[in-house]
């Protein structure tokens, strides 16, 4: 349910999509000996998603070379 004013449940559809992917791809299934382990290979998840993670919207491209991509036009 939105938290919102207006209570339109699509107001955080984008973050619950990015936590959906984080745990289908980074978190299920698996487990650290403590909370830093855990962390640092997040912070490395959440880099890889940011530039390294090739996706379809992107037609392929990963989100680095996407926006070299606009730079250079």
């Amino acid at each position: 349910q939105s938290m919102s004013r207006k209570g339109n449940c699509l107001d955080n559809g984008a973050t619950e999509q990015v936590f959906g992917h984080i745990k289908d791809e980074f978190f299920r299934g698996r487990t650290w000996p403590d909370f830093e382990s855990f962390e640092s290979d997040l912070d490395a998840y959440v880099a890889h998603w940011n530039t390294r993670r090739r996706q379809v919207k992107l037609k392929g491209l990963t989100p680095e070379e996407f926006r070299s991509q606009s730079f250079a036009a």
